[in-house]
């Protein structure tokens, strides 16, 4: 089948809504018929919740969807398992696990978390020293996560761990569908600045794992993992977005009620601060929805660490920005520190500045992403990594 019109998408997006009239407020029975028309995400193939468009058409299906009232977040609904989950499956995983787990990622159904960083291993996640062993049609896997972002809601993960120590790190890695209601796995909360709990550390004991669990081939982790990852510096960056919507929108707003508090000089100074981090969110919009339409067979290319690296220091600054013009009510954090999984923190400028802190440590610090691009986009010299060749067993500790 080819590539479907603008014009068709329409008349496809009219007749789902129109058949869907009596429970468009029905996250999961709506986004299940949205998926079976093709219609979640359209550039994905026939039968995976696609019709083979491009990405950019998405645009048109989200527009007809929010004039009729429909307004489902991918990111509020399943972030990772949509923006990083999803892809993955569909490019090493089954027929079988396709099937399972697409269209259920998709409506909400399983929320998924990412099992890679360890307590001695984050930005280096190649050397992580978790462990898979084989045992039939088994593997038992033993180690422990942390930073699992919605480990505790989650109903699966995805896995990193190590099947085979006595070579390189990078080779001796697989990957894995984890069930996180399996026996041995144990989800714990970190309490961070904010006062909540939204970050995990998972604890795997003598955890069993089928064999058709696994994504990709045996030892061929990493290159799975490669491709959660760029993803993953796509969805953190957003989703293609209307000029001046997002995190500048909240400050463009608080500048516009409190721009005639200020004497000239400090109206003229703030006038320019705001302009200036309008003008990056602009360019960092325009870069992500370029990143968005370059991502092929689930594998976005460098643009996606362009787009991470510039939204992650963006949202620091922009928030930076609205706690400094909110002046003393900047200083005050109204939701406390509970120590709770809630959320609350996140609907006030504090919590959200707070949060923002985060933007440049998950997926990939900002350092990281600027060793990314620098090597494969400037074509720099890389750093030096003296433990590369050296089989994992044999690296010092």
């Amino acid at each position: 089948m080819s590539a479907p019109t603008d014009a068709e998408l329409t008349d496809r997006t009219n007749e789902l809504v129109e058949s869907c009239r009596g429970f468009l407020d029905d996250q999961v029975r709506f986004r299940g018929a949205q998926f079976d028309a093709g219609l979640a995400l359209v550039h994905l193939p026939e039968g995976a919740g696609g019709l083979g468009g491009n990405r950019g058409q998405q645009a048109v299906i989200d527009g007809i969807l929010r004039a009729n009232g429909v307004t489902y977040e991918d990111l509020r609904i399943n972030p990772i398992g949509i923006g990083m989950g999803l892809p993955t499956v569909l490019a090493y995983g089954s027929d079988e696990l396709k099937e399972k787990h697409l269209r259920r990622i998709f409506t909400g159904e399983d929320i998924w978390c990412q099992l890679f960083s360890e307590p001695t291993h984050g930005s280096d996640v190649a050397g992580i020293p978790s462990r898979a062993v084989r045992d039939g049609d088994e593997w038992v896997v033993n180690g422990q996560k942390v930073w699992t972002t919605l480990a505790h809601l989650s109903n699966y993960g995805m896995l990193l761990t190590r099947t085979d120590p006595d070579v390189p790190k990078h080779k001796g890695l697989s990957y894995f569908v984890l069930d996180m209601h399996a026996p041995g796995v144990d989800v714990r909360p970190l309490y961070q600045m904010t006062g909540e709990a939204e970050f995990n550390e998972v604890f795997l004991t003598d955890v069993r794992i089928y064999d058709s669990q696994r994504l990709g081939a045996t030892g061929d982790g990493w290159r799975v993992a490669t491709t959660t990852l760029m993803n993953e510096r796509v969805a953190l960056a957003g989703g293609p977005a209307p000029k001046g919507s997002g995190v500048i929108a909240g400050l463009v707003n608080l500048w516009e009620k409190r721009r005639d508090l200020f004497d000239e000089e400090e109206h003229a100074r703030w006038r320019d601060r705001v302009a200036g981090l309008w003008i990056e969110a602009e360019v960092g919009r325009l870069t992500n929805a370029r990143a968005k339409e370059n991502a092929i067979g689930g594998n976005p290319g460098p643009e996606g660490s362009v787009a991470k690296l510039a939204s992650a220091e963006l949202s620091i600054a922009v928030n930076e920005a609205i706690v400094d013009l909110l002046g003393p009510e900047g200083m005050l954090h109204l939701p406390g520190y509970p120590m709770s999984r809630s959320s609350e923190s996140m609907s006030t400028p504090t919590g959200r500045f707070l949060r923002s802190r985060a933007n440049t440590i998950e997926g990939g610090t900002s350092e990281i992403m600027r060793n990314i691009l620098g090597e494969r986009v400037l074509g720099l010299p890389g750093d030096v990594r003296v433990d590369k060749a050296l089989p994992w067993s044999e690296i010092p500790r």
